[in-house]
C-alpha cells in the first residue's frame, strides 16, 4: 500500500482548474467572507481560553495520559478553587486546562452537545489520572479508589449524583441517552494499568485500546447523534470505536518515552521481535534506543497501522448529525497529524515529544470548520470499518504490512 493511500489532510476538492477573470472577482469576495468568519469564530475561542486558563500552565498539542492531578479531590468537585462555578462550568474548566485542542474543536459543536462532551472527558480524564499515579506501592490503595469511582459513577446512573462532575454525566446519560456499557467499559481499561504493563501482541493491545478509547468514541456518539435511526446508530458506533483506537495507538506511539519512565512498554512484544527489539529494550535502554537500526522501521510500521484505522474509520463522520461532525473531523484529523509530528524527528518519541505546532493546529481547525462530509452510500458500510492485518508480509515495508479491507 502506497503510503499516500494515508493522508487524511488534503484540500477539499483537489482538481485543478483555471478561472476567468469575471468569475474571479465573486470568488475572492467569498474566500475573504469565509475567512472573515472563521477568525469572528477562532477569535473569542481563544479569548476564552486565555481567561479560564492559568497564564503560568504549559500546554501541549492533545492531552497526555500523564498530566496528572488530585482525581479523589477532583470526583468530589474540589479541584477547581472557584467553587461559585456552576457543574458545567467545572467540567469545562478541566476540559480547558488539560485538552486545549479538544476544547476549541469542541467550540464547533452547538452549545449543548459541547457541554456533554466537556462532562465526558471530566469523567474519563479523572479515572485516567487515577491510575497513572501508580507504582509498586500503592496499586492496591488506587485500585480501590477506582472501586469507589466506579460505584459513585453507579449512584449517578441510578439518579443519586455526588459532585459536579458525576451530576453531569448524569444529565448526559439522560440527556443523549448514553449506554452505561461504555462508560464502565473505561472504567475497566484504566484499571488495566494498574496490573499491565506490556502487551505481547497487537490483539492484547487492541483490547486494552478498545477499553481505554473505544468506549470514548461510543459515548461520543450518543452525543453527537446519528440522524439515521437506531441501525445506523450501531454502524456509527462500531466507526467510532475504530477511531478511538486509532487515537489511542497515537497517543501510544506519542508517548514511549514517558510510558518507559513509568515502567510500561504498549508496544506489542511480537511486532517489536519482528525489528529486532524486545519491551525490555524500551523499558532500560533510555534515548540511545532511538539509534537502533531497528527502531525506526519499528515505528513507521506502527504508525501505518494506525493511519489504516484512521482510514478506516473516517467514513463514519458522515453518519454523524450534520452539527457533530466538524468537531470529530477536528479530533481526528488532528490526531492523525501527531503521526506526521512523529515522522518529522525521525521517530524518537524517547527521548522528544511529537508536538504540533501553533500555525498547524489552526489549520486544523480551519480544514474541520469547512469540513462537509461527503453523503454516505449506506449500502457500501456494511456492519462498519474492517481491517486485514498481513503479520506475514515481508518487514522491510511497513505499508505492504497492513491493508483495509
Amino acid at each position: 500500500m502506497n503510503r499516500s493511500h494515508f493522508t487524511l489532510c488534503r484540500p477539499i476538492g483537489t482538481k485543478t482548474f483555471v478561472l476567468s477573470r469575471s468569475a474571479q472577482e465573486p470568488l475572492v469576495v467569498f474566500c475573504v467572507q469565509q475567512a472573515r468568519t472563521f477568525c469572528s469564530f477562532i477569535a473569542p475561542v481563544v479569548r476564552t481560553a486565555a481567561e479560564v486558563i492559568p497564564p503560568d500552565h504549559r500546554f501541549d498539542e492533545f492531552p497526555s495520559r500523564h498530566e496528572s492531578f488530585n482525581a479523589a479531590d477532583a470526583a468530589q468537585g474540589s479541584m477547581i478553587v472557584n467553587a461559585s462555578l456552576d457543574d458545567a462550568s467545572e467540567c469545562a474548566r478541566i476540559t480547558m486546562v488539560h485538552a486545549r485542542t479538544f476544547s476549541l474543536a469542541s467550540k464547533l459543536l452547538p452549545a449543548s452537545k459541547r457541554r456533554a462532551a466537556y462532562a465526558l472527558y471530566a469523567f474519563c480524564r479523572i479515572a485516567d489520572d487515577l491510575v497513572d499515579q501508580a507504582d509498586h506501592d500503592n496499586v492496591s490503595e488506587l485500585a480501590l479508589q477506582l472501586d469507589a469511582y466506579r460505584n459513585e459513577l453507579q449512584a449517578a446512573l441510578d439518579g443519586r449524583p455526588s459532585g459536579p462532575v458525576f451530576r453531569e454525566v448524569a444529565w448526559v446519560a439522560r440527556e443523549y441517552e448514553v449506554s452505561p456499557a461504555p462508560l464502565f467499559e473505561l472504567l475497566d481499561g484504566v484499571r488495566r494499568d494498574l496490573e499491565a504493563h506490556t502487551y505481547a501482541t497487537w490483539p492484547e493491545l487492541e483490547q486494552y485500546c478498545e477499553g481505554v478509547a473505544s468506549s470514548v468514541g461510543e459515548m461520543c456518539t450518543y452525543v453527537f447523534g446519528v440522524p439515521a435511526g437506531p441501525t445506523m446508530l450501531t454502524q456509527a458506533i462500531q466507526y467510532a470505536r475504530t477511531l478511538g483506537t486509532a487515537m489511542q495507538l497515537t497517543n501510544i506511539l506519542r508517548d514511549v518515552g514517558e510510558d518507559a519512565q513509568r515502567g510500561r512498554c504498549y508496544l506489542p512484544a511480537d511486532d517489536m521481535a519482528r525489528f529486532g527489539l524486545t519491551p525490555q529494550d524500551v523499558l532500560s535502554r533510555g534515548p540511545e534506543l532511538a539509534r537502533h537500526p531497528g527502531w525506526a522501521p519499528l515505528m513507521a510500521y506502527e504508525v501505518s497501522r494506525a493511519r489504516a484505522l484512521y482510514v478506516a474509520a473516517m467514513p463514519g463522520i458522515a453518519l454523524l448529525d450534520g452539527d457533530a461532525q466538524r468537531c470529530a473531523a477536528a479530533c481526528a484529523n488532528g490526531y492523525a497529524g501527531i503521526l506526521t509530528a512523529i515522522e518529522a524527528q525521525n521517530y524518537d518519541t524517547i527521548s522528544t515529544r511529537a508536538r504540533i505546532g501553533r500555525l498547524a493546529r489552526v489549520g486544523i481547525l480551519w480544514n474541520a470548520w469547512r469540513y462537509r462530509a461527503p453523503a454516505p452510500d449506506l449500502s457500501a458500510l456494511g456492519h462498519g470499518p474492517r481491517i486485514v492485518w498481513e503479520p506475514n508480509a515481508v518487514a522491510s515495508n511497513a505499508d505492504s504490512l497492513i491493508r483495509l479491507a
